[in-house]
């Protein structure tokens, strides 16, 4: 089975921005473990006498907000990096997926919902090709429970039955889970990466999503993983 964690980046409601992101990262089940060791690690270096005290969320590295503001911007601004590196070294079956909409080019539907769409049907197709391939394994999509829960939940059924606009979801084994960041490592990678694509678009700050670019899910030259609604 293969985990999608996500996240959003960017506020639907503030004006000020033009941008709302959902992204985040797909895993194979056995390979999660890794890559929370390594992003404990990490944590690790800004307590080392409770690392599990240590949330890696972008906005709170960013700005230097709560904890984080003991820590110089460099360091904060290398740990962000470290963690994306993380993902980076991982397996190469892992895949970002991440949809970017600039608010005003959907209006008046609702950012998150477009968002959505798009990122569960470029997993499912994701799933679709393994399948064609004799890899059939089932997908399950993981986001922090903070995010939009309610609407995401009743696009997720409508997807499994009545279908989106290019049809019906045929690979995820279950609605989407919910999960609280500070418990889960994985969550807060997802996190940093939609908060990479965000920094990307919506301030043209591109440090992190450098790392990263290149690992959307492809196939043949095409890249399937990254939706971007401009």
């Amino acid at each position: 089975m293969y985990l999608l964690y996500a996240d959003e980046s960017g506020s639907t409601k503030d004006a000020k921005q033009q941008y709302f992101v959902l992204a985040g990262f797909s895993v194979f089940e056995r390979q999660g473990w890794w890559i929370a060791q390594q992003l404990q690690t990490i944590a690790a270096r800004f307590n080392v006498a409770d690392p599990a005290s240590v949330e890696l969320h972008g906005n709170a590295i960013g700005a230097g907000r709560g904890m984080w503001r003991q820590f110089t911007k460099e360091d904060r601004e290398t740990a962000i990096e470290d963690c994306l590196r993380v993902f980076l070294q991982s397996h190469p079956s892992n895949r970002l997926f991440g949809s970017v909409i600039r608010k005003a080019a959907v209006s008046p539907a609702d950012p998150v919902e477009v968002a959505f769409e798009q990122l569960a049907s470029r997993f499912d197709h994701y799933l679709h090709r393994l399948h064609r391939v004799g890899d059939t394994q089932r997908g399950i999509v993981i986001f922090d429970k903070s995010t939009y829960e309610t609407t995401i939940q009743a696009l997720a059924h409508d997807f499994r039955t009545v279908g989106h606009q290019w049809g019906v979801i045929h690979n995820f084994a279950e609605v989407p889970l919910f999960l609280d960041s500070k418990a889960s490592r994985l969550i807060q990678l997802a996190d940093l990466i939609a908060y990479a694509l965000f920094r990307h678009f919506e301030r043209s700050d591109s440090r992190d999503y450098r790392i990263i670019e290149n690992r959307f899910d492809q196939e043949g030259g095409i890249v399937h993983g990254l939706y971007l609604r401009q």
